[in-house]
């Protein structure tokens, strides 16, 4: 049950026209609900504005297809991640609206009535082989309603490459900068614009970048202010925090 139906039902019983005890049976299904491997947060979108989502890896593809089933006869948003495209091609045969987001390993179903993507959150790869993870974040920001606008491969190795997108970093309300190897750009992005910097640091490198942890203690000893790190990899993370920036109030 979403906020909107839950409204509806509230202002039935107040106008009379649902007696208490109608509603009472609709509500039994909140807050969460009982699959056996699984427990859904039903009242995850009143209280966070997205509802639960559902990571694959260490389910079973039958437990991540269930899932994904579940949460989309919904009515919200719906987002996997860390799944198969054996999983997509078996939710796809009953959910023709789901979309398979290959490089981010993710899949999406989207309600029809989807309110218009809004703010502008900014995702930067310093090279090629960080887009996965650049993927996840941009789709998960996407998926929750933001609008993401990705630049690629524009890492330390060749700085100039990135000062031709400055005018897309001084207009954006957040950035997120996902590097691996020694994890240098989201320090060199964050002395360049007046917005947030969410750095990912990726498990991408040759064997003392540790599978990560050197780009992520290069992020945490950040010298710009105003970067905030995730853990290693978590593209899903950073689309999360910067759609919640992204989506504030203006003062």
């Amino acid at each position: 049950m979403n906020e909107e139906r839950l409204r509806e039902l509230l202002a039935a019983v107040a106008d009379g026209s649902t007696p208490v005890e109608k509603a009472l049976a609709a509500m039994k299904r909140l807050p969460t609900e009982t699959l056996g491997f699984a427990t859904i947060d039903h009242h995850r979108t009143l209280r966070q504005g997205f509802p639960e989502v559902i990571y694959g890896a260490g389910k079973t593809d039958e437990q991540v297809i269930a899932l994904i089933k579940k949460m989309a006869k919904t009515g919200h948003p719906t987002l996997a991640t860390r799944v198969s495209k054996k999983v997509f091609t078996a939710v796809k045969r009953s959910i023709k609206t789901a979309v398979w987001h290959e490089a981010a390993r993710a899949v999406t179903v989207t309600p029809k009535k989807a309110a218009p993507k809004i703010g502008s959150v900014l995702v930067l790869s310093a090279g090629t082989s960080d887009i996965p993870v650049a993927e996840e974040a941009t789709v998960t920001a996407e998926i929750m309603g933001s609008k993401v606008t990705t630049v690629y491969d524009v890492g330390v190795a060749g700085i100039h490459r990135l000062f031709a997108h400055h005018d897309k970093m001084a207009t954006a309300r957040v950035v997120i900068v996902v590097a691996g190897m020694d994890g240098a750009l989201p320090s060199v992005v964050g002395g360049l614009v007046p917005c947030p910097v969410v750095a990912v640091p990726t498990s991408v490198g040759y064997g003392a970048s540790f599978g990560g942890l050197s780009a992520l203690l290069s992020m945490l000893n950040a010298c710009a202010a105003g970067v905030a790190v995730m853990n290693i990899d978590n593209g899903f993370g950073a689309g999360a925090l910067a759609h919640k920036i992204n989506t504030l109030p203006a003062p």
